[in-house]
C-alpha cells in the first residue's frame, strides 16, 4: 500500500473548493454579487440579481455548504428607508418588518440556520418525497430570502457553529412549507428564538408517525442528535386514516410514540409531545369547533403522562383560537383565497397560511413557557406572551410574500 505524504494531503485540500473546507464567510451586499454558480459556491439565486443601486428589490442569496448549524449575521441599512425581513431555507421566519431610516442607520440581526441535506451515512439517506426533491431544505446550500417592502443589505456574515438544537416532528402543519399561501407553525417559531439555538425542520406533509420513522427521518435526526437537545412530535391528522390491522389511536399510534420516546432518551435529549391542531370544523351552531381526531389527542396525552413526557395540547389552543376568531374570521387563518388571487378558489380548513401559522407558532412558544422547558432562556427579548383567546389581529398582521407561489394543496388533510 501506498503512503499518503502530507504534501499530497495538502494538495487535495488546496484543490478542494473553499465552501467545503471554510467555517465562516462574509459577503459585502452594497456590492454586486456573482449569480449562484457551482464553481464560487455562493450568490444570488432562485430570482434575476437585483440591481443593488436601487436597494428595494427582494432577493435571495445562497452559499454552498456542509451540514451543521450557521450562525448568520446581516447589517441592515441603505441610502434609503429600508423595511426588511428576512427568512432562511424553506420559507423560515427569522426577522420580519426591520426597519433602518437613511443612510447612516443600521442594524444587527442575528439567528441560527440549520442546514442539512438527505445524507445519513454511506448506506443510508432520508426518502424524500418527489415534490421534496424542489425544496431548498435537502440541497447543499444555505439558501436566505431578504424580502420586504424595500430590503436593504449591507453586509453578511456566515459562520458554522456548535450549539443546542431543537428538532420538529410532524406533518403539513409542522413542515416548512416551500410555497405561498400555505404555511405552518415550525416555519414561523424560529421568529421567536435567538442566535443561540438552532431549529432543524424535518416535518412533511402527509407524514404519520409511522412513515417519518419508515423515511429514516428519524434516522437521521438522531444520527446528530445528542444531550441538551430537543425534539417536538406532532402527528395525529395522517394516523387517523391509516387502516390496516392494529391502527388506531390506542395500539399502532401510541406505538409509534413510545419509539421516538425511546429512541430520543437513548441519546440523552429531551422530548416533548404537541397533540394535533385542530381542523376548522365547526358544529351546526357555527361556534364550537367539532373535534375531528377522534381517540388521538387522548392517546397521545396517556402516553405522555405514563412516560413523563411534557405535553404541549395545541388541540386545546387551536380550538380556543378558531372559535375566538369566529366562524366567517376564522378563514382568514387558513388557506381561504378567491380565485382572483391564485387562479383558482382555494377552500383549505386543515392548512394555514402565514397568519395563521404565526399565531399557532406563538401558541407553541407559549406552551414551552407554560412547561418551563430550559429553551425558554434562548427565546428573543420582543417575545410578548399570548393568549389564543385574545390572537393577533388579522387585518394588522404585516407578511411580505415570498415570489414562490404553488395552489396545489400539500400532501395530507
Amino acid at each position: 500500500m501506498k503512503t499518503i505524504t502530507k504534501k499530497l494531503i495538502l494538495s487535495l485540500l488546496i484543490s478542494l473548493p473553499l465552501q467545503m473546507t471554510a467555517q465562516s464567510f462574509d459577503f459585502d451586499l452594497s456590492k454586486s454579487q456573482p449569480v449562484y454558480n457551482e464553481k464560487d459556491g455562493f450568490g444570488y439565486d432562485i430570482l434575476p440579481a437585483p440591481q443593488v443601486k436601487n436597494n428595494s428589490e427582494p432577493f435571495y442569496f445562497s452559499v454552498k455548504v456542509p451540514d451543521g448549524n450557521y450562525r448568520v449575521k446581516v447589517i441592515i441599512g441603505g441610502k434609503k428607508n429600508s423595511n426588511t425581513t428576512i427568512r432562511a431555507e424553506g420559507r423560515r421566519l427569522m426577522a420580519e418588518n426591520i426597519t433602518t431610516q437613511k443612510v447612516k442607520d443600521t442594524k444587527t440581526i442575528e439567528f441560527v440556520v440549520n442546514k442539512r441535506s438527505t445524507y445519513i451515512s454511506e448506506n443510508k439517506q432520508v426518502k424524500i418525497k418527489p415534490r421534496e426533491k424542489d425544496y431548498m431544505t435537502w440541497d447543499d446550500k444555505l439558501t436566505l430570502e431578504f424580502n420586504g417592502t424595500n430590503p436593504a443589505i449591507k453586509s453578511l456574515h456566515i459562520e458554522k457553529v456548535d450549539v443546542p438544537t431543537i428538532y420538529l416532528c410532524g406533518n403539513s402543519t409542522v413542515v416548512d412549507q416551500n410555497y405561498e399561501p400555505w404555511a405552518s407553525w415550525g416555519q414561523m417559531i424560529t421568529r421567536w428564538f435567538g442566535p443561540e439555538v438552532a431549529i432543524s425542520n424535518h416535518a412533511e406533509s402527509g407524514l404519520t408517525a409511522r412513515t417519518f420513522i419508515a423515511s429514516f427521518r428519524l434516522d437521521k435526526i438522531l444520527a446528530d442528535l445528542r444531550k441538551g437537545d430537543f425534539v417536538f412530535v406532532e402527528f395525529g391528522h395522517n394516523d387517523e386514516k391509516e387502516k390496516r390491522p392494529g391502527d388506531g389511536a390506542w395500539y399502532h399510534y401510541q406505538y409509534q410514540l413510545k419509539i421516538f420516546i425511546d429512541e430520543v432518551r437513548a441519546k440523552g435529549a429531551e422530548i416533548v409531545f404537541c397533540t394535533p391542531t385542530q381542523r376548522r370544523a365547526f358544529e351546526k351552531d357555527n361556534k364550537t369547533i367539532s373535534n375531528t381526531h377522534g381517540d388521538f389527542p387522548a392517546a397521545m396525552k396517556m402516553v405522555a403522562e405514563r412516560e413523563n413526557i411534557p405535553l404541549i395540547d395545541l388541540n386545546q389552543k387551536t380550538k380556543v383560537f378558531f372559535e375566538t376568531l369566529g366562524y366567517e374570521d376564522s378563514k382568514r387563518a387558513l388557506v381561504h383565497y378567491p380565485k382572483s388571487m391564485y387562479g383558482r378558489e382555494l377552500a383549505d380548513n386543515t392548512h394555514f397560511n402565514p397568519y395563521g401559522a404565526y399565531e399557532v407558532a406563538k401558541c407553541v412558544v407559549m406552551g414551552i413557557k407554560e412547561l418551563q422547558l430550559p429553551i425558554v432562556k434562548y427565546l428573543r427579548p420582543d417575545w410578548q406572551d399570548f393568549n389564543p383567546a385574545q390572537p393577533d389581529d388579522w387585518r394588522t398582521f404585516q407578511w411580505a410574500p415570498s415570489r414562490m407561489v404553488e395552489d396545489v394543496k400539500p400532501d395530507g388533510n
